[in-house]
């Protein structure tokens, strides 16, 4: 995919992951676009970006991804500068070590790590199909596979106990499954949606967090973790291989298209999710 020409949205850009991601796309020569909460931050990172990248088509918007007035202030933001958007990069997440809650009142892992994903996309959607061939990559992981089943009662553990790493897998689970969902509702549009594990990262995963899940997300990130710029090498793939140009609703890991879980296959589950959640964010799509 020649980029020279596109642009790209990075969310949760500023650090970890997505800024390798946002850096690498940014050396192909397409205008990239990253969003972070803190617009200090954001300035700071694009100075850095464009040095390093050798390139000023870095840019940033501000949203706090855990708000769904933000997201929708983001996506008008984003379509009043900009007429195209050849690939959105869902990067965007986090773990919490307790239950707490947004100002829309939704679980934190729920809202970011899913919504954010569902809200943004379906917002950017008709831009993003005016611009095709585009794409629509979605960071996942491997944790996903150990969520066996999903209570559509109560996706937000409001009555089952909260299990930190639990609701992230099952996040990530969300993820895949909006995806396959995405891709099979794009199909003839010259839109494509993947997904991928981008490897166990030593990034900023968990500094959020205290106590015991902190200590281990430590121990863990520094005996067996990649770097982020590693780590970014799937979701730079995904944005800008030619190798997948007409490849749609796979899950990757290491640059190669793998197996989700069998969960992630069912197309009711899918279906009920993306009902859910748009009964959860008050609009249709």
């Amino acid at each position: 995919m020649d980029l020279a020409n596109k642009i790209v949205l990075v969310t949760g850009a500023t650090a970890g992951i997505g800024l390798e991601t946002a850096r690498g796309i940014a050396k192909t020569g397409a205008t990239t676009v990253i969003v972070g909460r803190d617009k200090g931050k954001c300035e700071k990172v694009v100075g850095e970006l464009r040095a390093s990248a050798r390139s000023e088509k870095i840019e940033y918007l501000v949203a706090d991804l855990f708000s769904l007035a933000a997201i929708r202030r983001l996506a008008a933001d984003f379509q009043s500068k900009y007429s195209r958007l050849d690939v959105l990069v869902n990067n965007a997440g986090a773990v919490f070590d307790k239950r707490e809650t947004t100002v829309d009142g939704f679980e934190k892992t729920f809202a970011l790590n899913h919504l954010s994903y569902f809200l943004l996309t379906n917002l950017l959607l008709d831009l993003i199909k005016q611009s095709s061939p585009a794409r629509i990559v979605s960071v996942s992981s491997a944790a996903h596979s150990y969520t066996r089943s999903i209570d559509f009662d109560d996706l937000q553990f409001e009555r089952k106990r909260f299990s930190a790493m639990g609701v992230y897998a099952q996040s990530k689970l969300l993820n895949i499954l909006f995806t396959n969902e995405l891709a099979r509702r794009l199909e003839g549009s010259n839109v494509t949606s993947n997904c991928l594990h981008p490897g166990v990262v030593a990034s900023n995963f968990a500094d959020n967090t205290g106590g015991i899940l902190k200590a281990a997300a430590w121990l863990f990130k520094n005996t067996f973790a990649i770097t982020p710029v590693k780590g970014a090498e799937t979701s730079v793939y995904l944005a800008t291989s030619p190798e997948v140009e007409n490849v749609t609703g796979k899950y990757f890991d290491n640059k190669r298209e793998i197996p989700s879980s069998k969960i992630s296959y069912d197309v009711e589950m899918q279906k009920h999710l993306w009902e859910a959640s748009e009964q959860a964010v008050g609009q249709k799509f």
